[in-house]
This record gives structure tokens, C-alpha cells and sequence, in this order.
């Protein structure tokens, strides 16, 4: 692996690497590229953040399609 290559794999994820790594991992569809390109980042923090985040928001919709479903 050169340098430059090197540096980059440390930096800190961008938003939107954050956020399609979350929902590749939810859906079971991440590249072992991709993967691979995620351990290698600096920080776990933003990742593990965002799935939680994810899980919060996933479960607050599931819970809410079954409440518009089910008679009161």
C-alpha cells in the first residue's frame, strides 16, 4: 500500500460513507471492499453512532406502521 493510500485509509469517514456503510450493513449488501475500507478508518465512533441512530429510527417505524395497522 502506498503513502498517500495509507493516510487516506486513516482519515476520518465523510457523512455519506458513514451513512452507506449503515444501511449496506442493514441490508446485508456491503462489498468486502467497502468493508474492508470501513475497518480500516480511523474511528469506529461514527459508525457505531449511525447504526444506532439507524436502529432507533427503524424501530420507531416498524412500531408505528403497526400502530396505523392495527384497529384501536
Amino acid at each position: 500500500m502506498s503513502e498517500q493510500q495509507e493516510k487516506q485509509s486513516k482519515q476520518s469517514p465523510s457523512l455519506g460513507t458513514v451513512v452507506f456503510a449503515v444501511l449496506a450493513s442493514a441490508f446485508g449488501v456491503n462489498s468486502s471492499k467497502n468493508r474492508e475500507k470501513d475497518f480500516n478508518a480511523k474511528s469506529a465512533t461514527p459508525f457505531i453512532v449511525a447504526g444506532i441512530i439507524f436502529t432507533i429510527v427503524f424501530m420507531l417505524s416498524v412500531y408505528g406502521v403497526v400502530q396505523l395497522v392495527l384497529p384501536e
